[in-house]
């Protein structure tokens, strides 16, 4: 069974960081390409973020290239993200995906 558990969201000041764990298990972790997506209240689900299987090809939303980075640790099968320079409009439930798995999520709202 796959299994995706995101973990690290919290509230942040606007400009501020954080930084997202997605613990996955249940598959051959390093042979897939993995994703961050996100949900807004009332709105549809975003995808964030891309990454090989490999690691080497990461790619972004245009929202949030040059803020964002992905990357993952295949030995321990794990998927991060890490946030600068947040804003406002960040504001969502961010999940791991292995389409078309979602697992469970981790609220990041970004406010004053």
């Amino acid at each position: 069974e796959v299994q995706l558990q995101a973990s690290g969201g919290g509230l942040v000041q606007p400009g501020g960081s954080l930084r997202l764990s997605c613990a996955a298990s249940g598959f051959t972790f390093s042979n897939y390409i993995m994703r961050w997506i996100r949900q807004a209240p009332g709105k549809e689900f975003e995808w964030v973020a891309g990454i090989d299987s490999g690691g080497t090809s990461p790619t972004y939303a245009d929202s949030v290239a040059g803020r964002f980075t992905i990357s993952r640790d295949n030995a321990k099968n794990t998927l991060i993200l890490e946030m600068n320079s947040l804003k406002p409009e960040d504001t969502a439930v961010y999940y791991c995906s292995k389409p078309p798995h979602k697992g469970r999520g981790t609220l990041v709202t970004v406010s004053s």
